[in-house]
């Protein structure tokens, strides 16, 4: 868990240090474009990195800005350390590659012709949730409840936060968010924890 915190941190501050990061060309060279993935179009050779199956793992490495960056490291900071103490870090690692691969394809099958590239943490973060969601349901999660001028921290049961998460993927749209990503990874957590667990 730490590991990929750490890997995402240092990934984003050697991207905000480049020139390609700025012209957003970066995200073009590494992020996940459904169309190239799906060979509907081929990126021009002064863009082109790396082979485009290769950007459904780079792409969960990588974030758009500080505030997405910062957001994804905290769902992954409350809820990954549980899931990994259950597996262990080998099998934690693949399992949140496995869901973030998941997450990707639910988002290049809902429209394989996008050239919007699709990067970050999100979808693999939402396959933690999904297992979370089965390992422990009944598990008091720390929330924030805003009430106008004043908040107020409270504890609610995972079931139900993480199952508002969920039917917030639906009802959301815009502003660029792979939702349907988001969907998809949790679905894919769900299923791939119980190949997982140890019992």
């Amino acid at each position: 868990t730490y590991f990929i915190i750490g890997l995402c941190i240092l990934i984003f501050l050697l991207q905000i240090n480049t020139q390609s990061y700025k012209t957003g060309q970066l995200f073009y060279s590494y992020g996940l474009i459904p169309s190239v993935l799906m060979g509907h179009d081929a990126l021009p050779l002064d863009v082109y990195a790396i082979p485009s199956y290769l950007t459904i793992i780079s792409s969960m490495f990588m974030h758009g800005g500080f505030m997405h960056l910062a957001g994804n490291m905290l769902y992954m900071w409350i809820f990954a350390d549980n899931i990994e103490d259950n597996l262990g870090p080998t099998k934690f690692l693949i399992f949140y590659l496995l869901a973030g691969v998941g997450a990707a394809m639910t988002q290049v099958l809902m429209d394989t012709h996008s050239q919007i590239p699709m990067v970050g943490a999100s979808g693999a973060i939402g396959g933690v949730l999904g297992a979370y969601l089965i390992n422990y349901p009944n598990a008091r999660v720390l929330v924030l409840i805003p009430f106008g001028f004043f908040s107020q921290l409270i504890k609610i049961r995972a079931l139900y936060v993480l199952g508002l998460w969920f039917i917030l993927q639906f009802i959301s749209s815009g502003g660029g968010v792979a939702y349907a990503a988001h969907i998809g990874g949790f679905v894919s957590g769900m299923i791939l924890i119980l190949f997982f667990n140890k019992k």
